[in-house]
């Protein structure tokens, strides 16, 4: 006779949630293959800012690279810097230059920009081609290139200015600084030392800002223009209402490189004119190089250098909350 047994009661686990699941198969590589990256960020980016802090509240000096001797001076490097007037005068022309150069910048890029839209496929892949081999030229060597073109006596400017004023009535037309361009020596002068850079810095800007904002302008919807030009607008006012309406979130974002860049801008200005005439060129880089690097006092130095990052992370969260809104508003 057969034995029948009743079926043990068997206990069913409950099935984990999902997120737990996805918590448990989490697969580790990601993390192996960033880490490297990682540390390499945070040694050289993370490591070298920590110092700089760590300086600033120092009396680091020449004395200190030869013995490494120095004492800690609290917030005193941030109190004399506070109260010291050059850098209140260097932070004010900082400020100044930078908005020429970035108002410069933005407002040519978007001319270029535009134009690039009206060209045909020949014509413009030649001018993209042309802005992109200017962008890529090393700061340091336009900088050297740009010295030759004004230097006096045998500068290439100089000469075309000498040329153009040979016309007409012995040049009578040109302002006396430009009469005679065989001497003529733009660094040395404060007004023509900064028209130099400000060509220099703008020319170099200039590709990066119309090209991106051009790669924006060609995704502008077409029935929008089209939509306005037949309600009687013009070109001026299409750009204006519509092509401008689309290009907000870009041209908010290549203003705020353009700052942060223009901001920081020291190659140039270094190897043109050295901060000069009696450092009427130096901004907040030049600035801070001459007081670390000259004058070796590199606690001041470093603390200019945190003030400077400070101004540039406040200014450029105003312009991201900005960016948000705009992209919000779309």
């Amino acid at each position: 006779m057969k034995t029948v047994t009743a079926p043990r009661d068997v206990t069913v686990a409950p099935a984990a949630p999902p997120a737990a699941r996805t918590r448990r198969r989490r697969d580790p590589a990601p993390y192996l293959l960033l880490g490297p990256a990682g540390l390499v960020l945070a040694v050289v980016t993370l490591a070298p800012i920590g110092f700089l802090v760590f300086t600033s509240f120092t009396d680091y000096s020449q004395r200190t690279l030869f013995t490494g001797v120095y004492r800690f001076v609290g917030a005193d490097q941030y109190t004399a810097l506070l109260q010291n007037p050059a850098f209140w005068v260097s932070l004010l022309r900082t400020v100044l230059f930078t908005a020429a150069m970035v108002a410069g910048s933005v407002l040519i890029g978007m001319g270029v920009s535009h134009l690039l839209t009206r060209l045909g496929r020949a014509w413009r892949t030649t001018v993209t081609v042309v802005l992109i081999v200017a962008w890529a030229m090393p700061n340091v060597a336009s900088s050297l290139v740009w010295n030759w073109l004004f230097q006096p006596g045998y500068g290439v400017v100089n000469w075309m200015i000498g040329a153009l004023g040979s016309v007409g009535s012995s040049g009578s037309w040109l302002p006396g600084a430009f009469r005679d361009t065989a001497g003529l020596n733009w660094a040395q002068d404060p007004v023509l030392a900064y028209v130099v850079i400000w060509l220099l810095i703008v020319w170099q800007a200039v590709p990066f800002i119309a090209l991106t904002l051009n790669a924006a302008e060609t995704q502008v919807p077409h029935e929008y223009k089209e939509a306005a030009r037949l309600d009687g607008a013009s070109e001026l006012t299409v750009y204006r209402i519509v092509t401008l309406r689309f290009l907000r979130p870009t041209l908010l974002l290549v203003t705020i490189l353009s700052v942060i860049w223009d901001y920081n801008v020291f190659n140039q200005i270094w190897l043109i004119t050295r901060g000069g005439p009696d450092d009427t060129t130096a901004t907040l880089g030049v600035y801070t190089y001459k007081m670390a690097f000259v004058g070796f006092k590199i606690g001041n130095g470093a603390a200019i250098s945190v003030v400077t990052t400070l101004l540039l992370l406040a200014l450029t969260a105003l312009y991201i909350r900005n960016l948000l809104k705009a992209g919000e508003d779309l």
